[in-house]
């Protein structure tokens, strides 16, 4: 098959699938140096797109639902994929396995990494610290969609937004209030690299961790490093 992926998600998905050789194209924002790149993640060349003729064109959240349709206007079979939970995340690699033609690889990847959550799940204490996690800086953002379920997974508390709920602004009253033990830093296409500083911003009593944001933001295996990441960071001796 030939693959055109739009999406660092589902491009890591792909990869952890063994099938990169199938990806004919994807976007500067994709971890695919070897591949041709098709634009932004937001910006993808559709003329580029039809020039690469491929047979399934991956697109991941509800920022690119436009794009999804431009593209299904055009012909193409777009698979797009919006998880908000952890669980919507896991079953999501089964249905990328299933869209570039692997889908024995793609329900054994979903069952690998439910082990490995079951794995962190079992060796961290059930009544754990509270945790902020921060997507964005300005305007602050507690991280929503799927983070809280990974800060539960890891053995913490996530008093600041719902599961699968959306990111959303927050306030230092509302930190305060919570008093978490640890403050996450995985600023948004930031990778490693920030100024943000909620505790020294709000005063906190917190340990801070600067996490690669795309261990937390990232639907794809990625996420499940970060939670066992996060689980060692929260129940450091």
């Amino acid at each position: 098959m030939r693959v055109v992926s739009l999406a660092p998600s589902a491009t890591a998905v792909v990869t952890a699938l063994g099938a990169s050789d199938r990806l004919v194209g994807t976007t500067t924002h994709c971890d695919a140096p070897d591949t041709p790149a098709v634009g932004g993640w937001l910006t993808p060349d559709y003329d580029r797109v039809v020039d690469l003729d491929p047979d399934v064109v991956l697109t991941s959240d509800a920022l690119q639902a436009e794009i999804r349709d431009a593209l299904r206007s055009r012909g193409f079979d777009v698979h797009h994929t919006a998880p908000a939970t952890l669980d919507d995340v896991l079953a999501s690699f089964a249905d990328i396995g299933d869209a570039v033609g692997r889908p024995d690889a793609g329900d054994a990847l979903a069952a690998d990494c439910r082990r490995r959550l079951a794995g962190v799940r079992d060796a961290t204490p059930a009544d754990g610290p509270t945790v902020y996690c921060e997507e964005w800086a300005d305007p602050p953002m507690a991280a929503g969609n799927w983070v809280p379920d990974a800060v539960d997974a890891a053995g913490g508390h996530y008093p600041f937004v719902d599961a699968g709920a959306r990111s959303r602004e927050i306030d230092a009253a509302a930190v305060r209030v919570a008093a978490p033990d640890h403050v996450v830093v995985h600023i948004c296409g930031a990778g490693r690299q920030t100024d943000a500083d909620p505790v020294t911003r709000w005063d906190l009593d917190a340990a801070v961790h600067v996490v690669d944001d795309s261990l937390l933001n990232q639907p794809s295996p990625r996420l499940i490093d970060g939670i066992e990441l996060l689980a060692g960071q929260l129940h450091a001796t």
